[in-house]
């Protein structure tokens, strides 16, 4: 007999995600979850999503402000099935949300299914209870209102997004897209993220922690703009260098107390967590694309060494570089006896 053919890999099945709909959610919210998890981009090597919208009942369109109307393709029991669900912000943020979405999301929650709330999506889950005792971000507008509505919420007030017992809130508008692309990367890795984020023509990566809003207004002078995007350029190009705040400061010609000032109010983050937030950004891709040995990618990242990068990846992404390999490297098992190839480049071409 012939011996059998070699078994046909299957691919990995789609996540599923779910969007909870009831009237009164924002039009733009939903566009922002549709267009992050319900475009098909696997072509371009974005993992595969199964979007659905889920509502009370899949007869009576949910009405949105503009004329828009949107159409549930599931009821709330397809929360039962959902690896990922998402609140879309309301309109009027004070209106009550149907007895039997909260029902559903207290449920989804005891089942320990990520929840995920934009914006003043965030209200919603407060009215569940499920923001008792725990941290919780919203618009910067907003803020007072949860708090005083719902004081038994932590309310944090300077943050794009934040998690709390497998619960994600986010600020507001843009905000909401860098926590849907922070999922993305979450379950998928950074270069899933970053392809959907291209295809979006939005940044790939902003770390939750930058302030929402920032009080001093940015540089008024194009020319301070534009050193401070040169400043950031060279950087990038440097990564693998020792770069201090003082170097960049140098580079764009400021004392480091006044280019940290500047820099801070055009970005909303500090430049030593701006450059940390780069240099993990690196080391994640590197780690996705390229089996090249751990002491390789933290000099290419910059870090030095593999202890401190692995140090850093613990307190931001949870997990060390080899269990982020292990999750978000799609080719074959990477071994760090690996040939590294020369060049300086702190990514992989």
């Amino acid at each position: 007999m012939p011996p059998p053919a070699p078994a046909t890999p299957t691919e990995a099945p789609a996540q599923r995600i779910a969007l909870v709909a009831f009237p009164g959610i924002r039009a733009f919210d939903v566009s922002v979850i549709t267009e992050v998890w319900g475009t098909d981009r696997t072509d371009r090597g974005a993992p595969s999503f199964d979007l659905r919208r889920a509502a009370v009942d899949t007869t009576t369109p949910i009405p949105m402000r503009g004329g828009l109307a949107l159409h549930p393709d599931r009821t709330l029991t397809w929360l039962d099935r959902a690896d990922l669900i998402v609140v879309p912000g309301l309109d009027e943020h004070l209106a009550p949300a149907p007895t039997p979405v909260l029902d559903a999301l207290r449920r989804a929650h005891a089942r320990g299914t990520t929840l995920a709330a934009l914006c003043g999506g965030a209200f919603t889950l407060a009215q569940a209870g499920l923001l008792d005792g725990r941290r919780a971000i919203t618009h910067w507008n907003l803020i007072d209102l949860l708090r005083t509505r719902h004081p038994q919420v932590t309310v944090v007030p300077d943050a794009l997004f934040i998690e709390d017992d497998n619960i994600w809130t986010a600020a507001g508008t843009a905000a909401g897209i860098d926590l849907c692309l922070h999922l993305v990367r979450q379950a998928h890795g950074a270069e899933a993220a970053a392809t959907i984020a291209r295809s979006m023509v939005t940044a790939p990566f902003r770390t939750g922690t930058q302030a929402q809003f920032i009080e001093h207004p940015p540089p008024r002078a194009d020319r301070d703009a534009d050193t401070l995007a040169a400043v950031r350029e060279h950087a990038l190009r440097r990564l693998h260098e020792p770069l201090t705040v003082a170097d960049l400061a140098a580079h764009a010609g400021m004392s480091p107390r006044s280019f940290a000032r500047h820099f801070t109010a055009e970005t909303g983050t500090t430049p030593l967590r701006w450059l940390l937030d780069q240099r993990i950004a690196a080391a994640q891709k590197l780690l996705e694309r390229t089996d090249l040995p751990m002491p390789e990618i933290a000099r290419r990242a910059g870090f030095g060494s593999e202890v401190t990068m692995r140090q850093h990846f613990a307190s931001r992404l949870a997990m060390s570089p080899r269990a982020y390999r292990a999750a978000f490297n799609a080719g074959s098992a990477a071994t760090d006896s690996a040939k590294a190839p020369g060049g300086n480049s702190p990514i992989a071409r």
